[in-house]
């Protein structure tokens, strides 16, 4: 089983380099051709948010943290910024984008590879805010590249509890049962045309409590209000992309709320999703891990502040993960 838990050893194997942080494995050495290796690059944004919000960077070595300990799996992070030698993207079988979006988001200015990424074959992921372009070209390329994005005045991002009660049968819902959790799951996201490639994954009719707040670009729009309200149509808080060419795309909504990598849900579905990405087999019971502890998961991060309280958290973490979830 992946060891997303292995204390402070394994954290201790992630190394920053020029900004790019090498998540080196903790599994004994395996025997394999070169060819056979799967390479996973994360591009992680910088923090946005107060302790246990938008880390970005923390969860991306998470979860390739938990990747490493597969066999034939290589995963690299780079941190706070866009790749400064874009080598890194030779040769590589998925790339996942984690970080804020609108003027901030990481992609800008570095169209054209992920374009040319796109072009390649190469499994796009794009979680949470990173799901928001700024501009018209990046709409068009993450129509391209994952078959859907968030866009302002149409898409609302409310915090609230989802409960998924139905999962489709799709490789990345492998080993993922039905679930609730509160997280900013964003919906009435912008999809292509027909949703022609797109299998939705995790969908819900939100509450109506998600729509109590005035009409804004995030907050309310008539166009959700008549899906949600009116005619009670499901949304999809995530969803796996077949282009019409070649490659794969996924995009999750949630992962505002670090802690959550400790729901086993939400870490089998996102880990199957990158596998699947990287065109990886994955188990009838989804890629194999261990529930971290919120302190493990702390680590990542760094130094909590002062006075911080982990007891809340980690039973939290075990009401999930004893199917005593609230």
């Amino acid at each position: 089983m992946a060891q997303c838990n292995n204390s402070l050893l394994t954290r201790r194997r992630f190394m920053a380099v020029g900004g790019v942080g090498l998540a080196t494995s903790m599994r004994p050495v395996w025997s394999h051709e070169p060819d056979s290796m799967k390479r996973i690059v994360f591009i992680a944004g910088t923090s946005s948010h107060d302790f246990g919000g938008h880390q970005h960077a923390a969860g991306c070595r998470f979860l390739a943290n938990c990747l490493n300990a597969l066999p034939h799996v290589k995963t690299e992070v780079v941190a706070d910024q866009w790749p400064s030698d874009e080598r890194i993207f030779d040769g590589v079988d998925a790339v996942i984008i984690y970080g804020d979006g609108g003027g901030s988001h990481i992609v800008n200015g570095h169209e054209e590879t992920v374009a040319q990424l796109i072009r390649r074959g190469v499994g796009l992921g794009i979680l949470h805010y990173a799901l928001m372009p700024p501009t018209e070209q990046m709409y068009s390329l993450f129509l391209q590249g994952i078959g859907g994005y968030y866009e302002p005045g149409w898409s609302v991002n409310p915090t609230w509890h989802a409960e998924i009660k139905h999962l489709p049968v799709h490789p990345i819902t492998r080993g993922v049962k039905p679930f609730a959790i509160k997280d900013e799951w964003y919906y009435h996201m912008r999809f292509v045309p027909e949703f022609k490639g797109v299998q939705p994954l995790l969908s819900v009719v939100p509450p109506a409590s998600t729509l109590k707040r005035p009409d804004g670009p995030h907050s309310n729009n008539p166009a959700v209000r008549k899906e949600v309200l009116e005619l009670g149509r499901a949304q999809h808080l995530a969803w796996a992309y077949e282009r019409p060419d070649r490659g794969r795309g996924f995009g999750f909504t949630g992962a505002h709320t670090y802690w959550n990598w400790a729901h086993s849900d939400i870490r089998t579905l996102v880990l199957n999703a990158i596998a699947w990405l990287a065109h990886m087999d994955i188990p009838e019971k989804g890629i194999p891990s261990s529930p971290p502890s919120a302190k493990f998961l702390a680590e990542f991060v760094g130094p909590a502040p002062t006075g911080f309280e982990f007891e809340p958290v980690q039973r939290m973490i075990d009401r999930w993960n004893t199917g005593n979830r609230p």
